[in-house]
């Protein structure tokens, strides 16, 4: 087992670099946490450290075919230290007054949940609300997160998920942030300060968990829980900065992922736990599994319960999700001298000090007050803030002749399977949302359009042809109605509304549990049942909005050809059809910007912007060459690039200025550009900062975010946006895992994405 670490081990430990050198011992005086720590810890026996360990399920909600069983009566033999999916403040007070008053020590249980994108005011869904480029707005979705989460009861929430992805057929990727370091660094960051705030002692603040940690992003074939393998190279500069941009932020505690990482299991990787997460960057939190992810080293071919638990151990995970093994093989390897005492001492300090920092040994019921939960639920403010945030999210790819935004009169055909389900709207991981209330886009649409407008409504298609596809695709209460009928007369249908009507509103794509855990994809592609109905549609010749739900990048390239506008709602929470609603008829102006690059076809898979030249790049403004790195069928381009998205006004760019045209370190350079609205509404634009560098000792990206900012100009207004662009920010792991800027020439391009920019040129000096 020792040699399968080699790989990962050479160039790190020995370099003594990474992400930061590892903090040298510090004697200190003991704080109060650790004096009371360590009183308790006295008193504790062996089993009750082992059950500090221990994390159950308290059975309203899974994520794995395992549910905890006997866990009262585990409860009172001290062998539970954290709970989830247990929610509101009079069933977690019944379990916290068992660990309090029926144990030997009295210690309290943490209370956990999937609080992914909201609690009950649910937001979009992470990859939509990321493409708001909006870090306050993404902060607070996670601060009313965390007090509407802690007025149930809560205090720890699985969230944020950081994993970079540029796999779309990967079902999670709905999870994350999308393909970016940049960005989803800055929005782990935002996340974790959201639902912490400044003191986890509060009573509306939770503790956060990073994950999955790590590389779960880059699994092979975008199939879930698969295999990981990746150059060095590839993950300190692509994959590892979000995690580590969380645990500088301060995120009490990290989830170690399901996937292999070149060999080794995360959930057994000592280099991962030990040596990257707490030696180099200094982590002091505690490691928690994924759901049963000890017990699945088994089938990883590691050895037998008792064997991968102790691995896990001593590889420094410090809480079993669900499995037990650490409860019931623990102490046996102890005897057995596989296990140090001190490894089940280490844990177990960590989870108790979790607590401590909750507030939870000076007040157990703090987060069980029945008034909050009657009063901080689902408030006004909440829903409104979602709203706006939903709104924010949507990515208008399309809009040919001005279709949008739709006119408040006359009569509209909204067509489609996701036209009349609110269970769909709040989307993946929203295990929370109150989903019999949710409003559906078509009664969102009634709601809103006016006195003057007229809609009609028909179902046009199923979701899939396949029967026993779409239930696998509406699990959880996710369900849309089957129309058992011919496809011709379900369609025949939509074109007698159709003919009624103005304009067209299909509201296509997949339904929530199409992406999301256990849910990747080998097409892309809208359904076919959807596409032949969109077909139909678009014949009739009247003007078609295809609203697109989906919580991953889709091969769009014959939709894009075709129809006239294509509004990405992706899945908008608890006010997607409020928000989607606001869109349509033009009261918000829609500026979402994409963070995942859309590919013309699932071929393409993995693109991404970033990506590195080779020795034989196709030439600028071509499609193919013989003997270039180039496909045969399709270009090498997207359909849409990362950072791409319209609006209902247009935006100029123009006077690029650089103030120097070098510098050293330890000064900068201002970049500056004015951006103009063009057009005659009022919107709002994303301002890109790229950067190249153009000469290194190692490879580098054609391009990378390094800069971003969200304007608001009115009709006509210009406004100067500049940048500060510092030698920190030209920084990459070289070949020696050296973090490093070196002197040489620089391109900077500033634009409205990826693709379409101005660029002026630089050069850092020694």
């Amino acid at each position: 087992m020792k040699l399968r670490y080699l790989y990962l081990l050479t160039g790190l430990l020995c370099a003594g670099t990474g992400f930061a050198q590892q903090k040298k011992a510090v004697t200190a005086k003991p704080t109060k946490m650790d004096i009371f720590i360590n009183n308790l810890m006295s008193k504790m026996t062996i089993d009750e450290k082992i059950g500090q360990l221990n994390l159950l399920t308290g059975g309203e909600a899974t994520t794995g075919s395992v549910v905890s069983t006997n866990v009262e009566d585990k409860i009172k033999k001290g062998q539970v230290g954290g709970m989830f999916s247990m929610t509101t403040p009079s069933k977690i007070r019944k379990a916290q007054e068992i660990a309090v008053n029926n144990t030997r020590l009295k210690i309290p249980i943490i209370f956990g949940q999937d609080v992914i994108h909201g609690y009950k005011t649910t937001f979009p869904i992470p990859l939509g609300l990321s493409c708001t480029w909006d870090m306050s707005l993404i902060e607070r979705s996670a601060r009313i997160a965390a007090a509407e989460a802690t007025a149930d009861g809560l205090n720890w929430t699985f969230s944020p998920m950081v994993d970079i992805s540029r796999d779309p057929r990967w079902g999670r990727i709905s999870e994350g942030s999308g393909e970016d370091t940049f960005l989803g660094s800055e929005i782990a960051k935002a996340m974790v300060k959201g639902y912490q705030g400044d003191d986890l002692s509060k009573y509306n603040t939770m503790m956060a968990c990073v994950k999955h940690f790590a590389l779960y992003g880059a699994a092979e074939s975008g199939r879930d829980y698969n295999t990981t393998d990746m150059s060095l190279d590839r993950m300190y500069n692509d994959y590892l900065p979000p995690y580590k941009a969380a645990v500088d932020a301060g995120a009490g505690s990290v989830m170690v992922s399901f996937n292999d990482i070149n060999g080794v299991p995360a959930t057994a990787n000592k280099w991962l736990m030990t040596d990257l997460l707490r030696k180099q960057w200094g982590f002091n939190g505690f490691v928690v599994t994924d759901y049963t992810g000890i017990n699945e080293l088994v089938e990883h071919g590691l050895g037998d319960l008792k064997q991968v638990s102790a691995l896990s151990l001593n590889a420094g995970a410090d809480m079993d999700m669900v499995g037990e093994g650490f409860l019931t093989t623990l102490k046996k390897s102890v005897q057995e001298g596989k296990v140090k005492q001190q490894q089940i001492d280490k844990a177990c300090r960590l989870i108790l000090e979790a607590k401590y920092k909750l507030g939870l040994f000076e007040d157990p019921y703090r987060y069980c007050n029945e008034e909050r939960a009657k009063t901080e639920i689902l408030k006004p403010e909440h829903l409104q803030a979602a709203r706006a945030a939903a709104a924010e999210s949507f990515v208008l790819l399309k809009n040919q002749g001005q279709v949008l935004p739709l006119k408040q009169s006359g009569t509209i055909a909204l067509v489609g399977p996701l036209a009349n389900t609110g269970a769909n709207m709040p989307g993946t991981w929203s295990v929370n949302s109150d989903l019999a209330n949710t409003i559906s886009l078509l009664e969102g649409m009634q709601k809103n359009a006016g006195a003057n407008v007229k809609i009609l409504h028909s179902l046009g298609s199923n979701l899939v042809s396949d029967a026993t596809y779409q239930e696998h695709a509406t699990m959880f209460g996710r369900e849309i109605p089957r129309d058992n009928r011919l496809e011709k007369e379900i369609i025949d249908d939509a074109l007698s509304v159709a003919k009624k009507a103005d304009v067209i509103v299909a509201a296509l794509g997949e339904s929530s549990e199409m992406s999301g855990e256990a849910s990747s994809r080998t097409s892309l592609d809208i359904p076919d049942s959807q596409k032949r109905l969109l077909e139909a549609l678009l014949k009739t010749g009247k003007p078609v909005v295809l609203v697109l739900f989906t919580g991953r990048p889709l091969t769009l390239t014959w939709e894009n050809e075709n129809v006239p506008a294509i509004l990405n709602v992706w899945f908008g929470g608890t006010e997607a059809a409020n928000a989607i609603s606001d869109v349509l008829f033009g009261k918000v102006n829609p500026s979402g910007r994409l963070t995942t690059t859309f590919p013309q076809n699932v071929g393409q898979v993995p693109i991404y912007y970033s990506h590195k030249n080779t020795g034989r790049p196709l030439e600028e403004g071509k499609w193919f060459s013989k003997f270039r790195s180039n496909y045969l069928d399709v270009s090498n381009e997207p359909l849409y690039p990362f950072g791409y998205g319209l609006s209902y006004t247009t935006f100029g760019y123009s006077n690029l200025k650089l103030s120097k045209s070098n510098f050293k370190a330890g000064q900068q350079i201002q970049a500056t550009v004015t951006v103009t609205n063009t057009g005659t509404v009022a919107g709002k634009e994303v301002v890109q900062l790229y950067i190249r560098d153009l000469v290194g000792s190692s490879t580098r990206p054609v391009k990378q975010l390094k800069g971003f900012q969200k304007i608001s100009l009115n009709p006509g207004e210009s406004k100067e946006v500049s940048f500060q662009i510092t030698s920190e920010m030209l920084k990459f792991y070289n070949a020696d895992l050296k973090f490093v800027a070196e002197p040489g020439d620089f391109k900077v391009f500033i634009g409205a994405n990826s693709r379409d920019n101005m660029s002026g040129d630089f050069k850092l000096t020694l």
